[in-house]
């Protein structure tokens, strides 16, 4: 038998791409609201408590108040948003990290942010195995497509208004993402953060530049190697092997949908420094992708079903 799933804030970006990939999913029954009713809290009241999993794509307020919502101990659910990514009771949504079956037995499940699927997946595994520390102070660069703006910067970026080639934000520190960078890395402090967003729909590149003090007793090849440990048989996420003639890393302007994620770890020529890089989609294993993965999990299927690989 089917289960059931209803997207609450289904007209959002990541509801939209949720929605019409769960369409051909046979696995799933959507419960759907018309326009009228989409906003109506009693309606959503009533779908969130009839269906068997609940993905939130809201504002973190909203959020917060469409689990209140919910008065019976069965449905499951899985925010998108913020506000619960390092909440006590909430699972973190990030197998690969927390474990497979840890996120199949959990009843509430926050989705992990775009950039921090990219840092947490380059960072967290080194900090696990001792090869860098919990207390450096971490940078993170990191490019985005404007579709992670949300629907003002899409049409800014479409409508044929003038859209910046870059643009820097964050500037002033504070970024909704730190603390779940911070907590789910097991760092002592939040990651100087450095976001942008360039002129492509979607894709990301996420890199954290380490100078050899940062892993002193180990090399760039070490890294790598013990990543590619971590994520050994993931489907998901691949570790790419040392290329010493790639000097470049291209994110197209039209990058198809995509749900794995790509990491890299480039070595400096003198073994001065190393590049970990992050290659992934933000509206795949940094939104939507990582939704449907968790979905499986918790309805009992292997993770990578029906995703874009």
């Amino acid at each position: 038998m089917a289960a059931s799933v209803f997207i609450d804030g289904a007209a959002g970006t990541t509801g939209i791409e949720i929605a019409e990939r769960l369409a051909s999913r046979s696995e799933f029954t959507v419960i759907a609201l018309t326009d009228d009713r989409r906003k109506d809290d009693a309606a959503r009241a009533e779908a969130l408590n009839d269906a068997d999993f609940a993905i939130l794509c809201l504002p973190d307020d909203a959020a917060i108040a469409a689990v209140g919502m919910i008065r019976n101990d069965r449905t499951r659910v899985i925010d998108a948003s913020t506000a619960h990514r390092v909440a006590d009771s909430w699972t973190y949504g990030f197998p690969e990290l927390v474990g497979t079956d840890t996120v199949a037995a959990a009843r509430f499940v926050a989705n992990p942010g775009c950039y921090p699927t990219g840092f947490l997946a380059l960072v967290a595994p080194l900090v696990r195995a001792g090869l860098i520390p919990t207390d450096w102070p971490y940078g993170c660069h990191a490019v985005s497509g404007y579709s992670g703006g949300g629907k003002a910067m899409i049409a800014q970026y479409e409508n044929g208004e003038p859209a910046p080639a870059f643009r820097a934000y964050g500037l002033h520190g504070g970024h909704k993402h730190l603390p779940e960078m911070k907590a789910h890395a097991g760092l002592l402090r939040e990651p100087l953060f450095s976001p942008a967003v360039v002129p492509a729909f979607r894709g990301m590149v996420v890199e954290v530049a380490l100078p050899a003090s940062a892993y002193l007793g180990s090399d760039a090849d070490a890294l790598r190697d013990t990543l590619a440990q971590f994520y050994a048989g993931s489907p998901i996420v691949t570790v790419k092997p040392a290329d010493p003639d790639m000097n470049q890393l291209l994110l197209p302007e039209t990058m198809e949908p995509w749900d794995g994620i790509d990491l890299h770890v480039f070595a400096g020529k003198r073994g001065e420094q190393a590049r970990l890089i992050a290659v992934l989609d933000n509206l795949g294993k940094g939104a939507s992708g990582a939704a449907l993965q968790n979905l499986n999990v918790m309805a009992g299927l292997p993770g990578e079903t029906g995703l874009r690989l």
